[in-house]
């Protein structure tokens, strides 16, 4: 391992405790901004459960123990999240909040941007719908 260079995001960032902080303080800042109110609105009123998926997700897609694969399969995002409206402010709602945690949690300028960058382009995937009122997907993860 010494003539690699290669490092996963996991081990850079500080591996599991300090993905779970960043994963609860994403959360927290979704809970708090009044600007995450619509991506807010898509998730059950405790984020617990929330917050434990997206860590076990990202432990394995950052590089570290595969927790959510194991235990659910693949990820499958975009089916998973398909019951949901989740459109351009949601989208952009929950970039800020991740935006906001990674640069707090994230000392590494050149790894919170990388990590940036790799969100947006999975927020991106994850639109459904345009936003508009006739969207016939549910407004609230837990209805």
């Amino acid at each position: 391992m010494a003539n690699s260079a290669y490092q996963p995001a996991y081990e850079l960032i500080g591996g599991a405790p300090a993905l779970r902080q960043l994963v609860n303080r994403f959360y927290e800042l979704m809970d708090e901004l009044p600007e995450a109110y619509m991506v807010r609105k898509i998730h059950p009123e405790s984020l617990v459960g929330s917050a434990q998926s997206l860590f076990e997700f990202l432990s394995g897609w950052f590089g570290g123990p595969p927790l959510y694969s194991n235990k659910k399969g693949h990820p499958r995002l975009r089916m998973r999240h398909a019951p949901y409206s989740v459109g351009p402010i949601e989208r952009d709602e929950w970039m800020l909040c991740m935006r906001l945690a990674l640069t707090e949690q994230v000392e590494d300028a050149g790894l919170r941007d990388a990590l940036i960058e790799t969100f947006q382009k999975m927020a991106d995937h994850m639109v459904n719908t345009d936003g508009s009122p006739n969207c016939s997907h549910h407004s609230h993860a837990h209805a």
